[in-house]
């Protein structure tokens, strides 16, 4: 399937923007970070389980006059291109909009993390299986959250605390990129040839601003972090 456009992200955003107040929905970064943690679970988890959650956190349903068929078809072509990114361990461009100069890194990619937290949380499978082994790549995504939301988590907490903050966007970005191909190691594991081909395609030199996603660039989501 072909890359969202920079229209279809567009609007891609505007339905999302359109749910009302009384739900939650995710936006564009979240969607992101949400179906890299979808698609990192030992087993394939069915559209009609992660879809629903998109338009609204907890599930609940969009009004009937949002058009959920376009939200469905344009979402499910970035699940396809993640999917196949992470199966051949490449390099993708995460959705990840530069703000402006006061953002702090952290304030820039933590919707993305919070998108990918929100899949974890609701599949949980691969925690359960898997937690030991993914500790540093999780604790490099999840060194952006609030330490106050990492309940009961003392040893993600000390590896948080050994490792040296990103220094640029560009390294936030590929740190993002690096953690999910080395979970997809562990959880959704390749032999022969595969295994052995490069984990990376083109990236942004490190200090370079990243390439930004073929959308409209905006801030943190107002809604559904």
């Amino acid at each position: 399937m072909q890359p969202l456009t920079e229209d279809e992200l567009a609007q891609l955003q505007a339905l999302m923007d359109g749910i009302p107040d009384t739900l939650e929905p995710l936006d564009v970064v979240m969607i992101d970070g949400y179906l890299c943690g979808v698609l990192l679970q030992p087993q394939p988890v069915p559209a009609e389980r992660w879809l629903p959650l998109i338009p609204d956190i907890d599930g609940r349903a969009p009004p009937a006059r949002f058009d959920l068929a376009t939200m469905r078809a344009l979402v499910l072509r970035r699940h396809a291109e993640l999917d196949a990114a992470i199966a051949r361990r490449q390099w993708f461009d995460p959705w990840i909009y530069q703000l402006d100069d006061e953002a702090t890194l952290t304030e820039t990619v933590l919707p993305w993390v919070a998108g990918f937290a929100t899949a974890v949380d609701a599949f949980t499978t691969l925690m359960d299986r898997h937690e030991d082994a993914l500790l540093e790549p999780l604790a490099t995504l999840y060194r952006h959250l609030d330490p106050d939301d990492l309940e009961d988590a003392d040893e993600l907490l000390a590896e948080i605390e050994t490792l040296a903050p990103p220094e640029t966007l560009a390294e936030a970005v590929e740190d993002l990129v690096r953690s999910v191909l080395l979970m997809a190691d562990v959880a959704r594991p390749v032999a022969g040839a595969l295994a052995a081909a490069p984990r990376h395609g083109p990236r942004p030199a490190r200090g370079a601003p990243p390439r930004p996603p073929s959308g409209p660039r905006k801030g943190p989501p107002r809604r559904g972090g």
